[in-house]
This record gives structure tokens, sequence and C-alpha cells, in this order.
């Protein structure tokens, strides 16, 4: 099954979820406005046409710029996203604002995809040279940092971060797997750690069952998450994989189902409930979950659910069906080296 968070993903995540917010300045903008509304269903080819359309047509030429590499990166076509963030900052005035620095994070973030990791450092230095507080530039360059095995430098910024961050623990947790992902776990697990011993009453009941489940304490993180599993789909899916991890999948099942039962609509909890089943051998249930969670639009993890479709389809033996999915994702997401060699196993069928 096909892994839904890798660090680059994290990266990535922490670009889009922060820096987005910048679109309110389309508003007003015919082709503009309907290109930030394909963005946030990740519909990058709509995007794509509208801010053409929109550059075209004498809207902002700085804000169309800045849409068409965001939809660019969304293709996975770097260089061509790049090209179109030089153009966007050439048009800045000469006092910077907040959508130059907007800029800015996303050809870094095009930057590191792209295999250029020291120019994307350079981007990061200059943000901090300017804003010295910026606790998403510490992270992301810390994060490149350790991935290029300068793991001194990339600790001080993953503490600068943590020390300036105003969230919960969403970036501790970040911090932790891409430090796991580098084969530092044992660091993560300090951070981890350091963060639970340290708590004088600020993290909730579903923050300490998170932390707990990827310390391994999965008594704890249990005891945690039910506590705090009418919070959010989140803390439903972590108590469920808690349950899976102690090998009680049956309970793990009727956590995901009385989320979805009660109304909620989440992709991610039937994406999980699909793998759950996997794990039970029901396949046909678990195609019902995959499928069902395609269905809800905006959906961000569209990608993480074909896939499992696809697996689903192997395990019932439709290698037929499996393929002809496979050569349709492929398409879509030629860069991805799961399934490639997935598809390798389909055609040796």
């Amino acid at each position: 099954m096909k892994k839904q968070h890798s660090w680059i993903i994290l990266l990535m995540s922490a670009v889009f979820c922060v820096h987005l917010s910048a679109c309110d300045v389309f508003t007003g903008s015919e082709h503009l406005d309907a290109g930030t509304e394909a963005l946030s269903v990740y519909d990058y080819d709509a995007a794509l046409s509208s801010f053409i359309m929109a550059e075209q047509n004498g809207e902002d030429e700085r804000l169309a710029n800045r849409g068409i590499g965001i939809a660019r990166m969304g293709q996975f076509k770097y260089e061509e996203a790049l090209d179109a963030f030089e153009k966007a900052l050439s048009l800045s005035g000469i006092l910077l604002d907040r959508v130059d620095f907007d800029i800015n994070y996303y050809m870094a973030a095009a930057y590191h995809l792209s295999g250029q990791k020291e120019k994307a450092i350079e981007v990061y230095d200059a943000i901090l040279a300017l804003r010295e507080n910026d606790s998403d530039a510490y992270y992301l360059r810390g994060a490149i940092l350790i991935e290029e095995g300068r793991t001194p430098e990339g600790l001080t910024d993953f503490d600068q971060a943590l020390a300036l961050y105003a969230g919960e623990s969403d970036r501790l947790i970040d911090i932790y797997q891409i430090l796991s992902a580098a084969g530092l776990r044992s660091v993560g697990d300090d951070y981890l750690r350091s963060a639970l011993e340290n708590d004088e009453g600020d993290l909730s009941n579903f923050e300490k069952g998170r932390i707990s489940f990827y310390l391994g304490d999965y008594e704890n993180a249990r005891m945690y998450l039910e506590r705090g599993r009418d919070l959010s789909y989140e803390a439903v899916l972590y108590l469920g994989r808690t349950y899976e991890v102690l090998n009680d999948l049956n309970y793990a099942e009727s956590v995901y189902k009385t989320y979805l039962e009660a109304g909620n609509e989440s992709p991610e909890i039937y994406n999980q409930l699909g793998i759950c089943r996997m794990k039970m051998s029901d396949y046909d249930g678990a195609l019902n979950a995959f499928h069902a969670g395609m269905a809800i639009t905006p959906n961000n993890i569209i990608q993480t659910l074909r896939f499992n479709e696809i697996v689903a389809y192997e395990f019932l033996g439709d290698f037929k069906r499996a393929q002809v999915l496979m050569d349709g994702y492929m398409q879509e997401y030629p860069s991805d080296k799961a399934a490639e060699r997935e598809n390798y196993f389909l055609r040796s069928r």
C-alpha cells in the first residue's frame, strides 16, 4: 500500500497551507478567481487555463504568473513553474509586499522539487535576511539541510522553527517524520519525548495521543485518543490506526465506520478504512471505501486513493482492471516511483 505522506509531501503541504491564503488578493478578477477556485480542488489543468486567460485579458499580470507557476508545480513541471515565478517577481514594485514573499516560497519549493537544493536554500536565506522570525522559512530550510546530510545546521533551524511556531504539535510531528525518513528517528524521538516531558498542560489529549503513537507507546496513545476522538477526523484516524497496530482490526474498522455513519465526510478516513479492510482480506469492502473516498470533493489525497484502489484489484486477482487503472494513473502521476514498480509487477503478470 502506498504511503500517504512522505517528507517531500510534508514540505509541499507546509507551503500550500500557509501561502494559498494569499489568494484572497485575486478577489474581483474573473479569471484569477476561477484559477484560484480550481487550485482549491487541485484541478491544475483548469487552473492553468484560467490564469493564462487572466494574463491575456489584462488582469493583474504578476498574480496571473504566480498562479501559472503554482499550477505548473501541480503538474510537476518545475522549470516552467520557475519561469512563471521569475516573471511574476520581475513585475513587483520597489517595496516588497506579502505576495513577493509568497512567490519566493513557491519558488524555493520548485527549486527543491527540481533538485536544485542549493538554490532553494538561497531563497530561504534571502527570506530570513528580511524576516528573521519566519518559522516557515527555518522549517523548510532545515528540512533541506537534513536531506543534504547537514544535520547540525538542520537541527538548529528546526529548533528555531519550533521556538517561533505559534501552532499546536503539527510542526513537531512534521519534523519527527522528516528526521525519521532521513534515518534519524532516534533524534526525532528525542523531540517528541521532550515535548511530553516539558508539557505544562498545553498539549491536548489528541496531541499527547498522536505523540505517543509516533513514539510507539500505543497503550497511552489509545488512552489519550479515546478521550479526544470527538474533536476531529484526525483524532479518529490516529485512534483507528492505533487499534490496527494493536491488531484489533474489527474495533479499528468500527471506529472509522462510526465516524462516517454519523454523517462526516473524510477522504482520509475512507482511505484508512480501506487499508484496514485490506488487512482483514476484505478487498471488496476496501474498494467500496476507496471509491467512496474518491467521490468526495475537494480531495487532496486522490492520488493515494487511486493507487490503493489499484492494489485492491490486484489482491482480488483482477489484474486486467488493475492494469487499465495503472495506465491512467501513470499518465497522471509519471514521477511516482512506487507506481513504476507496481506497474512492472502488473505487466509481468
